[in-house]
């Protein structure tokens, strides 16, 4: 298992929007350029519209990449696909706390799996549900758009989600990572981490431009810059 890095902030690529025909290519180009982190969105046509893959394409990939992946299931009854997922290679899996009845149960099993822990809080979810949970996680992941399509458009209100996020952990003492996924762009990369984001998740910013391999080191640059206005 890898290890969650804690040489923030850095860029996330999403292979939501790369070429699924292609796809070790479309990790590789990428990975060359220097990311060490995936993240792969995993849809079950239930709690999100799209079904996109399973445990069987993080296995095909993973054997070909010293990476750290990250798999968020945005899926009904998570616990019951733990397992698959470790077995597959996965390093973290992340959980909505707006599909897990248990949550605290299902964080257990994730860390029982020696993987680390993430939950995920959607757009309409206050900050303040995951009280009782931030001490227990090793990231917390929130939505900048409504899960289930990648390209949409940034949700303003995230900046806000973020300090009140930093407040509860100065509160709890306690230091999970800071992720968001949505809508990132180099319009807003720098300001994402001189709010306190330390992860963010590329998808159609990388994969949907002419050059990803550029797209990708445009990311990186703006969130090693310092913020200017």
């Amino acid at each position: 298992m890898n290890k969650i890095s804690r040489k923030v902030p850095f860029i996330a690529p999403s292979i939501l929007s790369a070429d699924f025909g292609n796809i070790r290519n479309e990790i590789k180009r990428i990975h060359d350029a220097g990311a060490r982190w995936f993240h792969f969105d995993v849809m079950d046509g239930a709690f999100v519209p799209p079904i996109t893959f399973g445990a069987e394409l993080v296995k095909s990939v993973r054997k070909d990449f010293e990476a750290y992946f990250d798999v968020h299931l945005m899926i009904h009854n998570p616990d019951q696909h733990i397992a698959a997922f470790k077995d597959a290679g996965a390093d973290m899996i992340s959980v909505h706390y707006e599909t897990c009845q248990h949550l605290h149960y299902v964080v257990d099993q994730i860390h029982n799996h020696d993987m680390d822990a993430g939950v995920v809080i959607n757009p309409a979810t206050p900050v303040s549900v995951l009280s009782d949970v931030v001490a227990l996680v090793d990231l917390i992941l929130i939505m900048s758009v409504n899960p289930g399509w990648g390209g949409q458009r940034f949700i303003e209100q995230t900046y806000q989600k973020i300090s009140e996020l930093k407040q509860l952990l100065a509160f709890k003492q306690t230091q999970p990572l800071i992720q968001v996924d949505g809508g990132v762009s180099a319009a807003n990369a720098a300001r994402l981490t001189a709010s306190g984001a330390q992860v963010l998740v590329a998808g159609s910013t990388i994969y949907k431009a002419d050059d990803p391999v550029a797209a990708y080191h445009e990311l990186s640059g703006k969130i090693t810059r310092p913020i200017t206005a």
